[in-house]
């Protein structure tokens, strides 16, 4: 065959592949253009003031390219393997909002069962989403780069960007002390320090599956802590849920403790820091006493009560709450996480291995030495030992009230003596207080005695005075009002008396304070410090005299004032702000315990402690004062109202007593 020939022979088969071709570079100018590259889009989006407008808020839309390059994304996709409707980088319509759902399916099925995304759902916009917690996804690391924000150290500071935030936290029920109280801990510390171990808030709350406490399927929900704990302290764990409360969680009681109700929760310091609840001085008073001092116990499982009050009588316990560091307490006796019954063979206060435990202590003790009580006052048995001390208990108790008994009234009948025979020696009286302000000062002392016994017993009600008084809430609320009713009516007795009588009006006058007073006050000072030679003289009434009157007149009105509205709290709650009851209260409780102290360091002085009065200034009983006395603490009183003598032994006394004077030149 010619060439030619072959030429003819091929051209329909080539013209055939050329039309092919053809047609196929028409089908494929036909296809989308190539997505765009990371370049591409950066290309627009490294420019920092790159921005769009969603929903009236201006939205940023630069992306950092060494950050997107160094994150874990930029180093695995390009920028359209999650924004996939973008075709071109000059897209004109606005790309889908991505999801991390599209690849990380399982994180975000955890992720909706959370607390969080309930908390989105409910239209909360400050519930934490992915980004909060990870980052921006252009600039995310992994969990194992130091800088990334779920990192193990990073992840207290990353939490704590909303939960130490009050303004984030407000409506969601949880407190923003959480995550300072995490800081000053145990953990807390630890994590500052570096260490890879200590346990962060995805230890113990999970991840992206975080449950409220009270979800039975949270890490934190009360029987589920031992095994939370555990993942760090496995081997305490163990022991713990092997013990009697650990057995009891077991069995869904709600009243056993678990690792939080001991150690705290956030707030976990060292034992051996002293504010631990599990230090040495805070075992009994506070952590094992929460639940054992009590009598529900007692009612519910048959557990002996108040354990912390016997331990505290003991030796161990009161050396404890004098400082010691190295005394039994609890945790020293019935050991800390494997705590077993007595009846228990592995208990540490089993019969048979109570020489062993005391013997921590007390090398050498035997079994005669551990036989004794160490809960003092705890129910006496049967035994010899309980026999013999509750009758040498009883007849210490009649002997103490016999002889003491005894020997007060040997001493009170003794001084009554001397002093009527002390105060016959005495001549010429004084009327200091006559007989209706006697009664009014009667009703006063009385009145304010009581006020300030049953005020101050609500108010510290497990001081001595309220154990004393043993009168329980209904009986102390009624002698408060019924003392409080006195002292108002006697001071309004008091006031209507200054008012309408002549004499009342010239004991208002009488008591009205002047620049002299002060003066007086000044010389008074310098004569007894020395300064002065001079004693300064006084009128009927001097400045403490003044000074005590007016400041009775004023505290009246503050505590009638305050009480009142306190007696009558629903009618002025209803009327005033809720506040006004919070300030009556604090000025009822501070001015009472200002005139209780200003009674006992003011006015007894004056009374009792005074050694120119010695045993005591009679006025208040008999209304009486010694012309003596008189002179020399008011001689510039020029109408002195004199006593009658009582009979003429008295008169002869006073005689006899007076021309001793002159004779001494008194």
């Amino acid at each position: 065959m010619s060439t030619r020939s072959t030429r003819s022979f091929f051209a329909p088969g080539v013209a055939l592949t050329l039309l092919l071709a053809a047609g196929t570079l028409s089908a494929a100018s036909k296809k989308d253009p190539p997505k765009p590259t990371v370049d591409e889009c950066l290309a627009c989006h490294s420019d920092a003031t790159l921005s769009h407008e969603v929903n009236g808020k201006t939205v940023s839309l630069h992306v950092d390219p060494q950050a997107f390059k160094d994150s874990i994304h930029g180093s695995m996709f390009t920028c359209v393997d999650c924004h996939t409707d973008v075709k071109s980088a000059a897209h004109e319509t606005t790309p889908k909002r991505i999801t991390c759902a599209t690849c990380h399916a399982d994180e975000q099925a955890a992720y909706d069962r959370s607390f969080h995304a309930k908390a989105v759902k409910d239209g909360n916009g400050n519930a934490a989403t992915c980004v909060d917690c990870h980052g921006s996804p252009h600039e995310l690391l992994p969990a194992g780069d130091p800088k990334s924000r779920v990192n193990h150290h990073n992840i207290p500071a990353t939490c704590g960007s909303c939960h130490s935030q009050k303004f984030v936290m407000d409506g969601s029920g949880l407190r923003v002390q959480t995550v300072a109280s995490y800081e000053q801990s145990v953990h807390g510390h630890a994590v500052a320090n570096g260490s890879d171990k200590a346990a962060v808030c995805t230890d113990c709350h999970g991840t992206h599956e975080i449950l409220d406490a009270r979800d039975s399927k949270s890490p934190i929900f009360k029987f589920n802590v031992p095994l939370t704990c555990g993942k760090c302290h496995d081997q305490i764990s163990k022991e713990f849920q092997q013990s009697i409360h650990g057995q009891a969680i077991s069995r869904a009681n709600w009243q056993a403790p678990v690792c939080t109700d001991c150690h705290g929760i956030h707030s976990i310091k060292a034992h051996t820091d002293p504010n631990s609840p599990v230090s040495a001085q805070n075992v009994a008073q506070v952590t094992c006493a929460r639940c054992h001092e009590g009598v529900r116990l007692s009612q519910e499982f048959g557990v002996e009560g108040r354990r912390a009050t016997t331990y505290l009588a003991s030796y161990h316990g009161l050396a404890s709450r004098l400082g010691s560091q190295v005394v039994a307490n609890c945790a020293s006796c019935h050991g800390t996480h494997s705590i077993f019954p007595s009846s228990d063979p592995r208990s540490t206060i089993h019969p048979s291995n109570l020489a062993r435990t005391c013997g921590q202590c007390h090398p050498g003790v035997t079994e005669k030495f551990v036989a004794a009580k160490v809960h003092v006052d705890a129910p006496l048995s049967a035994d010899i030992g309980s026999k013999a001390v509750r009758w040498i208990r009883k007849f210490y108790l009649s002997m103490i009230f016999a002889v003491i008994g005894g020997m007060l009234l040997h001493n009170f009948i003794i001084w009554r003596a001397k002093v009527i025979a002390r105060r016959k020696l005495e001549h010429g009286f004084v009327v200091r207080m006559p007989l209706h302000f006697r009664w009014q000062h009667a009703a006063l002392l009385s009145s304010f005695i009581l006020l300030v016994l049953t005020g101050f017993a609500l108010k510290f009600p497990d001081s001595w005075f309220a154990s004393m008084l043993s009168l329980g809430e209904h009986m102390r609320r009624l002698l408060h009002r019924i003392a409080a009713v006195v002292l108002i009516g006697v001071s309004l007795y008091h006031f209507l008396h200054v008012l309408v009588t002549k004499e009342g009006r010239q004991l208002a006058r009488d008591l009205f304070p002047t620049l002299d007073d002060a003066l007086g006050a000044w010389q008074n000072l310098s004569y007894y410090l020395g300064l002065s030679r001079s004693k300064p003289e006084f009128a009927r009434f001097n400045y403490a005299e003044k000074a005590e009157y007016w400041a009775l007149v004023w505290g009246m009105f503050v505590m009638a004032g305050t009480g009142v509205m306190l007696w009558a709290k629903i009618f002025f709650g209803n009327h005033l702000p809720r506040w006004w009851l919070d300030v009556a209260t604090a000025i009822h409780y501070y001015e009472a315990v200002l005139a209780t102290l200003a009674i006992v360091v003011w006015h007894f002085y004056q009374v009792f402690l005074d050694p120119d009065v010695y045993p005591m200034n009679w006025a208040w009983w008999d209304g009486k004062m010694s012309l003596h006395h008189y002179r020399d603490e008011h001689g510039l009183d020029p109408h002195p109202v004199l006593a009658p003598a009582a009979d003429e032994e008295s008169e002869s006394v006073t005689e006899e007593s007076e021309a001793t004077e002159v004779k001494h030149g008194d």
